[in-house]
């Protein structure tokens, strides 16, 4: 099968979308099928076999693009159009699938109803939420506006991918089930190839046995809760440490301000964006991983890397982790400092390596590649369901 996707992300960066992007692409290339990924003209190519990149056009002012809805998004949206207009014109009668993600779920009811290729959409998150989460608008206009597109792409995609049950029951609640498929991001790069010189390296530059390694990767955005996070290191004795592994240097700047005034230089360090292939070092060289995070429903990406770990995971008691997570594979606290505090504490004891251990067990139930490739499959099927292949 032939499949026209479009990513209004750059692609690639390590963060929550384009990684689920990227994995998604992974696997149906695997599966056979092959990809033409139209995206931002930001981002690392990425070398996948079946996979071929076609980047819009874009201002030369814009080189980085930030997390959740912007107007940078909305010019680079434009010129993406016209890009997947012109790959149309020149393979339409190549596609059997348009598969879109994030807000190119609107291109993808367009083109499905001029060209009545299939369309798959690929939700991540609901594009209503993200404008509270990112406090991108009050205007009840323009929410209004997003409400209807959103009912409108969920009722008339062939096939939804959702990636967490919270967002299965908001479609649902729209559309029919039927045609709705949970994959949750579980697949990652893994961690079984580490250089074990290496993560000792990382492990002694972190701070060696003498510490407690507290560490978050992501993104460092408001509804992360990360001065949560911050601010329960006052509830630790000294011999914890905070590593903060991602954000932006604006993002950082702020943090720093916010570590000086609670004079906790020695004890938080900012290490800023790494590669992806850096990440599951930082994972390794922890004692305890933590999400702190405060807003939202979606589960955090970086979730299923956390449990695969075997390091114990702490985080907050909200629904965008308890779809997920329970008492027996993670450790849930209040969205408070000393709450937060005492879950660290209770991971680095016998019940945390315990919960660890349980956590690694579920991981290899549940999360296997096969049943990844699988549930691709099953969305692919439904989407193309009636469909002769050209």
């Amino acid at each position: 099968m032939k499949i026209l996707m479009i990513a209004p992300e750059p692609f690639f960066e390590p963060r929550g979308t384009p990684f689920s992007e990227y994995f998604r692409i992974k696997a149906l290339c695997a599966l056979g099928h092959e990809v033409d990924l139209v995206t931002y003209p930001i981002g690392e190519d990425k070398n996948i076999q079946g996979l071929r990149i076609f980047r819009s056009w874009g201002p030369h002012f814009i080189r980085s693009v930030k997390t959740g809805p912007s107007f940078t998004k909305v010019i680079l949206d434009f010129f993406l159009f016209f890009t997947v207009v012109r790959r149309l014109i020149k393979g339409r009668r190549q596609y059997h699938l348009i598969h879109t993600h994030e807000e190119a779920n609107i291109m993808g009811v367009f083109f499905n109803r001029i060209t009545k290729i299939p369309h798959l959409y690929d939700m991540h998150s609901s594009l209503v939420q993200q404008m509270t989460n990112f406090q991108y608008t009050r205007s009840k206009i323009i929410t209004g506006m997003m409400k209807k597109i959103e009912k409108t792409v969920l009722k008339n995609a062939s096939s939804v991918i959702v990636i967490c049950r919270a967002l299965y029951d908001y479609a649902a609640g729209i559309t029919e089930s039927s045609k709705l498929v949970i994959i949750e991001n579980f697949i990652d790069e893994g961690s079984e190839r580490l250089d074990q010189s290496k993560l000792s390296r990382i492990k002694r530059e972190l701070g060696g046995p003498e510490k407690k390694i507290v560490i978050y990767t992501g993104t460092l955005e408001a509804y992360q809760g990360i001065p949560l996070l911050i601010d329960s290191m006052e509830y630790l004795d000294g011999d914890f440490k905070l590593v903060l592994v991602g954000g932006k240097p604006y993002q950082l700047e702020k943090l720093n301000k916010h570590i000086s005034e609670r004079n906790l230089q020695t004890r938080v360090c900012l290490l800023g964006r790494k590669e992806s292939s850096e990440i599951s070092y930082f994972l390794k060289s922890a004692d305890v991983l933590v999400s702190p995070r405060t807003l939202g429903t979606n589960i955090p990406l970086k979730i299923y890397a956390y449990l695969k770990s075997g390091i114990p995971v702490v985080a907050t008691d909200l629904f965008t982790h308890t779809q997920t997570l329970n008492r027996d594979i993670a450790i849930l606290v209040k969205p408070e400092p000393r709450d937060l505090a005492r879950g660290i504490q209770v991971a680095v004891s016998q019940k945390g390596r315990e919960t660890a251990k349980r956590a690694v067990a579920f991981c290899e139930k549940n999360y296997s590649y096969q049943r990844y490739l699988d549930l691709v499959k099953n969305a692919l099927s439904i989407a193309t369901r009636g469909v002769t292949p050209k």
